[in-house]
């Protein structure tokens, strides 16, 4: 029996291939759907440098900092192809501080689809291409092979589990749903419906969320919140349960959550003080599901996501525009892999990435919507628009 209290501690790292203000009149001319163009929020290499700077680099000096400092500090990661596309393209030194980190030997790499696309609700076979393509980029840049799996946006379901367990993973992440879990805690190892030997991990969503949303809200009734305040609510979270899971966006400190508010030196406190305590620790996902069996089981029929207030897949196919866009992209899939042609290929994929059309949602997109603070266009129109005229394209190159 596992005496120990850990916290799982998983961070995602991505960056999608924003497109342009793709107009009209670039169709059949140009194909640089993806090169920034005249505004700065869509140039890709600017954003990357800004976050690069914000995050990326001085959370990575903290993270190695505690790995050095703590041999029972772990963390577990996970990173879109399109991000690492463009670690290599734009800021080398951010690829060489994450390698630095998984040398430590207490990092763990996450499987995940390359392009951080939907695939798996809309064409099995891709998704397992975009596995796979995944899995061959981490060989080659960290040496290190995947063993759990974490899907776009956390999208999970019975039949995801059962996927991942014919393919061989150890264990699969979802969101700790309250409609879902009903009585049960998020704070325990389950085992997916219909499985018999893969593990799920559910992500606290309430603790995770006050570092990933509500930390510097000043309007929040539990505002500042202090390191000791933070234990405090994790060592009660686990006072009768084994471990807790903190699952976010690695950009929640430094780019979502500024310096300024005081996150970093937060986390180093929290890390600090939690690890203070006699038989606390960190694991990583591998070790939490090794060190606890499953207490029960979980079934999820239809799609659990981690994004907006349903945590289902409307944050992504919620209005027409999204569906058509969605329909017309897969519609693409037979032609666009027959053509042979890489560049087409790789550009239809990056335009597979969810963030396209979390960008076209148009429930409440405003000032405060969390699509438009991610949204690099005035309106989820202007997205659809761009977006329907690079596919335009796109036939356009697969009629040449």
């Amino acid at each position: 029996m596992n005496k120990n209290k850990g916290i799982v501690l998983y961070l995602h790292v991505h960056q999608p291939w924003r497109i342009r203000e793709y107009s009209i009149f670039d169709v059949a001319w140009k194909y640089n759907y993806f090169s920034g163009g005249q505004n700065p929020d869509q140039d890709n290499q600017k954003i990357f440098q800004k976050v690069a700077e914000k995050s990326y680099l001085p959370m990575n000096a903290l993270l190695e900092k505690l790995l050095k400092k703590y041999p029972d500090f772990k963390i577990s990661l996970s990173f879109s192809g399109t991000f690492l596309e463009q670690a290599e393209r734009f800021n080398p030194e951010v690829l060489e501080s994450f390698k630095r980190l998984v040398k430590t030997g207490q990092v763990e790499i996450l499987s995940s689809p390359y392009h951080h696309s939907l695939a798996f609700f809309y064409s099995r076979k891709e998704f397992e291409r975009q596995v796979e393509l995944h899995r061959w980029k981490i060989r080659e840049i960290f040496g290190a092979e995947t063993r759990v799996l974490a899907n776009t946006e956390l999208a999970y379901s019975d039949d995801l589990a059962k996927w991942a367990e014919q393919d061989g993973f150890k264990g699969v992440l979802a969101e700790g749903w309250d409609p879902i879990l009903n009585w049960r805690s998020p704070n325990y190892v389950y085992r997916p419906r219909g499985t018999k030997k893969i593990g799920l991990l559910l992500k606290n969503y309430r603790l995770s969320d006050d570092l990933a949303f509500r930390f510097s809200d000043r309007k929040w009734n539990e505002w500042p919140l202090t390191a000791d305040k933070f234990n405090t609510w994790v060592e009660d979270s686990v006072r009768y349960a084994p471990l807790l899971n903190l699952f976010m966006d690695y950009e929640t400190f430094g780019e979502h959550q500024w310096a300024e508010s005081g996150i970093f030196g937060f986390f180093e406190k929290f890390v600090d003080k939690w690890l203070s305590a006699d038989g606390n620790t960190f694991y990583t996902v591998s070790e939490a599901l090794d060190a606890n069996a499953p207490a029960g089981e979980i079934s999820m029929p239809s799609p659990v996501t981690w994004a907006d207030a349903e945590r289902d897949l409307t944050a992504w196919n919620g209005n027409s525009l999204q569906k058509e866009a969605l329909r017309y992209v897969y519609e693409l899939e037979d032609e666009v892999l027959n053509s042979k042609d890489e560049g087409l290929i790789s550009d239809w994929r990056k335009l597979q990435t969810s963030d396209h059309f979390y960008y076209m949602g148009t429930k409440n997109f405003t000032d405060g919507d969390v699509h438009a603070y991610f949204s690099p266009y005035d309106s989820p129109y202007d997205a659809f628009l761009y977006y329907m005229n690079t596919i335009r394209d796109m036939k356009s190159r697969l009629r040449k």
